[in-house]
Formats: structure tokens, sequence, C-alpha cells
């Protein structure tokens, strides 16, 4: 495909979208909703080819066959609302992993542990910046600047990856893209792969119906969001759920049929002018307000955490959030570091206080290097604590840990077998109901 010809001719239709859009707004007309936009688009992009193919032929060239008429169709509904020369990548089943530095130096990273070089997805620097632009200013509920005065991106792609780039700090543009390759998950599902034993599924799942304040911790890719999905897809569907995040990634409303109430709030970055920052901690305030059965925080970063620990002391049962962490025990200190540094300057002591009359499970999940039968590299629960109490700092007890064979086994009796025994889970007989 001509990508040159491709960028000129989304610039033309991104040209008369933008005009389209300044003549309703002139008109006090509603902005167009997504999906509307998007036929305009369509119908743009389809005037734009037969226009070209007029000025080819009355150039004496050849214009565009059906084929490459579609391609070229295809390619700049890409550019405008996809990801251009990344699309094919993100189509890939296979494709795990995207980091790019630099418009020419890509590295593929597959399931089945492979890590390739790919061709390049821009043909300079500044056009990979542009291309980051367009995605921020169409995903996500608000558009997100990628410039100078702001370098640092996060966001959710179309088809729910995590896109991550900078620029300025590092020599070249750089991102990394993560795939998320389950969308529908279930703990059946991790179950089946290998993620989870049949009796740790059915704990987890009688914990979440039993409305306990769940931790779920491990390292960068090591499948906390996938777990955390799974485990949220065990709630009832008559329940209303507020989810918070930075980017929008878990769509848990993407499937009314599971969860037909959901809220999903996102974080807003400032403007130019450093106006209009909505913050994680503000929108876990503002969640509270909104009447939720449960509140999920998609991942716990900073200050948020003091406020998200308050929700969960006081009533606000049943919700879910992930954390950075290289154990179950050690996301203890992880969230006091976090509230140290928040506005409240907690000290460590309080924090432990607070941790303990609000979290009841810490469940870490970590990336093994060896493969599932699907061949992709291996995520396990290698543990689950309790935490019990605290004296000075919190206490815990590890329900759930790594055997002698490597596989997780049930370690110490938990505190509250009572609550679970009333949603199936009944150690004695492992699990079953």
């Amino acid at each position: 495909m001509d990508h040159a010809l491709v960028k000129r001719l989304r610039q033309e239709v991104g040209d008369r979208l933008a005009q389209q859009r300044r003549m309703d707004a002139a008109a006090g007309m509603a902005p167009m909703s997504p999906e509307d936009e998007r036929q305009f688009a369509r119908a743009l992009i389809s005037q734009v080819l037969e226009e070209f193919a007029r000025a080819e032929l009355t150039s004496g060239r050849r214009p565009p066959n059906a084929e490459e008429e579609e391609a070229l169709a295809a390619g700049v509904h890409a550019a405008l609302f996809g990801v251009g020369r990344l699309q094919p990548l993100l189509e890939d089943p296979e494709i795990e992993n995207i980091d790019i530095n630099g418009c020419d130096r890509v590295f593929i990273g597959y399931a089945d542990g492979r890590e390739v070089m790919g061709e390049a997805v821009a043909d300079s620097d500044e056009e990979l910046v542009e291309l980051i632009q367009v995605l921020a200013a169409y995903s996500g509920l608000s558009s997100r600047p990628f410039d100078t005065a702001n370098p640092q991106l996060d966001l959710r792609l179309p088809d729910g990856s995590r896109l991550s780039a900078v620029m300025d700090v590092t020599l070249r543009p750089a991102l990394s893209i993560r795939r998320a390759r389950l969308g529908k998950v279930f703990l059946s599902d991790l179950m089946g792969n290998g993620t989870l034993t049949t009796e740790l599924g059915r704990f987890l799942r009688a914990a979440v119906l039993a409305r306990k304040n769940i931790m779920i911790a491990g390292a960068t890719n090591a499948g906390k969001t996938t777990l955390l999905r799974a485990m949220a897809n065990e709630i009832p569907p008559g329940e209303r759920l507020i989810t918070v995040e930075r980017a929008l990634e878990l769509g848990l409303d993407q499937f009314p049929e599971l969860h037909p109430n959901v809220v999903a709030f996102e974080q807003r970055l400032p403007n130019s002018e450093g106006q209009g920052e909505i913050s994680m901690a503000e929108l876990v305030r503002r969640s509270l307000r909104m009447n939720p059965s449960r509140v999920i925080v998609g991942e716990v970063l900073g200050d948020e955490i003091v406020t998200m620990l308050n929700a969960m002391s006081q009533g606000n049962d049943g919700s879910l959030s992930t954390i950075h962490s290289n154990s179950s025990m050690e996301v203890f200190n992880r969230i006091a570091t976090y509230a140290i540094q928040a506005e409240e300057r907690l000290p460590t002591e309080a924090t432990h206080m607070l941790i303990a009359g609000a979290i009841d499970f810490v469940v870490f999940i970590e990336k093994r290097n060896d493969y599932d039968r699907g061949g992709r590299l291996r995520r396990y629960v290698a543990s689950v604590r309790e935490v019990t109490g605290c004296d000075v700092r919190v206490l815990s007890s590890e329900v759930f840990a790594l055997g002698p064979d490597g596989h997780v086994l049930p370690a110490a009796p938990t505190s509250c077998g009572d609550e679970l025994a009333e949603y199936g889970y009944d150690p004695v007989m492992g699990g079953g109901w």
C-alpha cells in the first residue's frame, strides 16, 4: 500500500470531518456520537476516493481498481480511527506485546515467547508522533494531549489493548502496547488454562460473592487486569458497578448481558493551561456518591489509595483493585509507601491500621517462564493472603501457597470460612458445591 497516499487522503478526510464538526457547533447542534462520526467518515472516505480516481483519470494515470480502492479505504479509516500500520499487528492473535523505539525499531513479542523485529510503522518519528496524537484524540472519554508540554500518554485502544507512549524524555518517541487477548473472561477460563487450580477458582468466586474486599497484586504483565476482569464477571448482574481508571481498560460496560449497570470513570489530565484535571482520588470520592454496589479501581499507583481504603472500610464491601508488587506480603509496604506520599501524609502505623480495616484478601499472580497447553507463557496465582488484624503492622495469614509440586494449595484455614461456605466453598470437600 502507498502509505504516503493514505496519509494524504486521511488528511483530506480529517479536514472535512473537522469542518463538519465546526459547522455543527456553529449551528448549535449536538456533536455526533462516535458511531455516527465513524459512519460519516466512511461516507467522506468514499467521496474523497471517488475524487481521487477522477483526478487520476483526468491526468492520464490509472485509477485504483476495486481491490486497491478497498485497501485504501481501510487504510484511511484505520489511520483516522484505528492505529494505522499497527492495525495488522493488533489483528494477529498470536502477538502479545509490541515495543516501538522510534518509527523503525519495532519489537514484537509473541505469546509463545518469541521476540522478533518487525517492519517500520511510520516513515518518520514525526509521523509516529502524529499517529499517537490521532489515537489520543479518539480513545477514552476525552481527548488526551501528547506533545512537548505533555510528553507522557496512557490510553486504551479500540480493541482493548493498553498503549503507553513517551516523547522528549527519550531520544526518540517510544511506545509499548500490551495486547488484551482475553476480553470476556471468567474464573473457569483461568482454571482451564492453569492460572488457577479448581479449588482456588472456587474460593475466589465465593470471596467475590461474599463481598470481600480483594487486592490483586503482581509484577508488570503478570495478568492482574485479566484476573480482575474474571473476578468482576462473577459479580451478579443486578449490582451497580463503578469503575475508576487512569485510562479505560477494564471494559466491563462492554458486556451488558453480564453487567447492565456500569459507570466507567476515567482520570482527566490537565489541559495546556494546567486546568481541568480530575484526579483518581477525586474520582474515587465521586464514585461513592453514585450509589455503587461495588467500586472497582483498575490500578492503584498513587494518592487514590487512601480514599479507596477509606471507602472499603466504610461499608463499600466487595471492592476490587490491582497493585504492583513482588509478593503478597510486600503489598502492605507498597500501600504504606503510596499513603505517605498522599495529601493526607498518613504515617505507616496509621496506614497499616487502615489496611486491616479495609482489605480482606490479597491475591498474588505471577508469570512463569514456561508455557501452557496453548503455547503461551503461563500466568498463575501463587499466593492468597488473608488480612487478620493489626498490631502496629498488618497481621496476615497465607491461606493459599505454592506446594512442593509447584501448584498452589490451601495452606491455612480462613477466618471467614462460614461466610464462604454460604457461597459454595467447602475446603473439606475440595472446594466443591
